[in-house]
Parts: structure tokens; C-alpha cells; sequence
């Protein structure tokens, strides 16, 4: 992603598991893509206000916090994009934009494919394996 994001020129950070602090309290998102310079002061959290995007890798141990909980609680702060990769029965990422307070399905990249995605930066991914060369 970060590799994605500098291709694009986009001014953003992207940060693995770091704190966002939500209205209701403080959550750990696996990736979050935040506006440059947001953890030039605070190396330990990030504002949701600053955050463009939240990615949840889902797994056994937290498919309803990933799926159902999570989400309303980003939509709730705000947060424009989300993403959650799913890894079964086949990986699969399904993007999702905030419209009129809540998260909305805009696309499905599927294992296999190659998958262009163009907010909140351009980036074709693959969620077999990783992100395609930036373009």
C-alpha cells in the first residue's frame, strides 16, 4: 500500500496496527492510511478525523468484531473508506465507501485477479498476493 500511495502522490501514511482514537474509544484496525504528518506528534495513536481508510484482515478469532462491530463504529467516526480481506473459503477484499452514514459494497476483488480500486488513492491489488506494481 505504501509503495501505491507514493506512486500516486498521495499525501497520506500508512500505518500497520496502530491505535485510532473513535468517539466511542480506541480501536486497532490491522492497516489504516491516515493523512501525512498525522503521527508527527503522536507516534501512539491517530485521530479518526485524519484516517481515509481502515483495513480489517479477517480470521477465526474475530470475524464478528471484524464484520459487524467494527465497521459501525468507523462509519460512526466517519472514516470515508473500509476494507475487509476475507481469507475463506477463497481471499477476496471487499471495498467499501461511507454514504449517508453507513458502509456501502463498491467492489469485490477476487483471488486471482487483478483489481483496480482508485480511492482514496489508485491501486491494483490482488488479494491472492499483494498489491500489482504501481502504475
Amino acid at each position: 500500500m505504501d509503495a501505491a500511495a507514493r506512486a500516486a502522490g498521495a499525501p497520506v501514511e500508512v500505518l500497520e496496527a496502530t491505535n485510532v482514537t473513535l468517539p466511542s474509544g480506541l480501536v486497532v484496525p490491522d492497516l489504516v492510511v491516515a493523512d501525512a504528518g498525522t503521527t508527527a506528534e503522536d507516534t501512539v495513536s491517530v485521530d479518526a478525523d485524519a484516517v481515509q481508510l481502515v483495513v480489517e484482515l479477517v480470521s477465526p478469532g474475530n470475524k464478528t468484531m471484524d464484520r459487524e462491530f467494527k465497521p459501525l463504529l468507523y462509519a460512526e467516526a466517519a472514516i470515508p473508506h473500509f476494507w475487509r480481506l476475507e481469507f475463506e473459503p477463497a481471499p477476496r477484499l471487499i471495498v467499501s465507501e461511507l454514504q449517508a452514514g453507513r458502509y456501502v459494497e463498491t467492489t469485490t476483488a477476487l483471488a486471482g485477479a487483478t483489481t483496480r480500486i482508485n480511492a482514496p488513492f489508485p491501486v491494483d491489488i490482488d488479494p491472492a498476493g499483494s498489491l500489482a506494481q504501481p502504475r
